[in-house]
């Protein structure tokens, strides 16, 4: 199990994980895996779209940083007990139309989102790379 010594509800590097061996370690433990490859973003409002079509999001997303924390936290919470979140934003982009402040707050949606489920006991763990 390669996320015994990971923490739950924590944003991190990536690092030494494989997204195969996260994809894995969510299928064993019964968790959603949620992957996104933003490899081919340019700006906020790429990074937002795939996002949103990558994870599935509802049609009214309204592709923003408020309604990204919303689509992670409130209408899950709703739809009933969770079994937890394993997520990954492969490739964040790093350049002048998506800055180290865009990639902050993008990276704060997910700590806050870790924080929500924490404090409802339930795992999320985001791992993250830069492109």
């Amino acid at each position: 199990m390669p996320l015994r010594t990971v923490r739950t509800n924590i944003v991190q590097s990536i690092r030494a994980f494989r997204v195969a061996d996260l994809q894995a370690a969510a299928q064993d433990l019964g968790q959603h895996f949620l992957y996104a490859n933003l490899s081919s973003a340019q700006s906020k409002q790429d990074v937002l779209d795939l996002i949103a079509a990558q994870f599935t999001v509802p049609s009214h997303f309204g592709k923003n940083f408020d309604a990204l924390y919303d689509c992670m936290t409130d209408p899950l919470h709703k739809s009933g007990p969770q079994p937890g979140f394993i997520v990954v934003l492969e490739q964040i982009p790093a350049n002048a139309k998506f800055d180290k402040e865009a990639r902050e707050q993008l990276l704060d949606i997910f700590r806050d989102a870790a924080d929500y489920w924490g404090d409802r006991k339930i795992p999320f763990r985001c791992f993250y790379s830069f492109l």
